[in-house]
């Protein structure tokens, strides 16, 4: 007789940086990253804060809005292709607000639902 198994179930806490200088948008960003029990690293507003967090802070995946307050987080996300770090663009434009060279990372379309935020999640696990 053969017992089935359960399947496995992920159940690490991520470390996710939020770069978002819309406050509304980041506190529900936060609150959707603590309802799946992850831990929210920042969120950050500037871009200075969010290159400083990028180098040193222990990250599983982040969240970069492209347009940080006139700035773009491509430097951030320089920083985090370099260390191996997944994560995702949030951009009003798309796909087309995404320069070339950052086409292959994927890329939440503003405004997205608390459902989209979590599968863009959830597929790094």
């Amino acid at each position: 007789m053969t017992v089935e198994q359960p399947p496995k179930v992920d159940t690490r806490v991520l470390r996710i940086l939020v770069v978002e200088d819309e406050v509304l948008l980041a506190m529900q960003i936060e609150d959707v990253i603590l309802e799946m029990g992850h831990e929210v690293v920042g969120p950050t507003a500037r871009i200075l804060e969010a290159l400083d967090f990028a180098r040193h802070a222990a990250l599983d995946f982040a969240i970069l809005d492209v347009n940080i307050a006139g700035s773009q987080s491509f430097p951030v996300a320089d920083i985090l292709i370099a260390r191996e770090i997944p994560f995702t663009f949030a951009t009003g434009y798309g796909k087309e607000g995404i320069l070339e060279e950052y086409c292959r990372h994927p890329v939440l379309s503003k405004p997205y639902q608390a459902s989209d935020l979590r599968l863009a999640v959830e597929q790094i696990l």
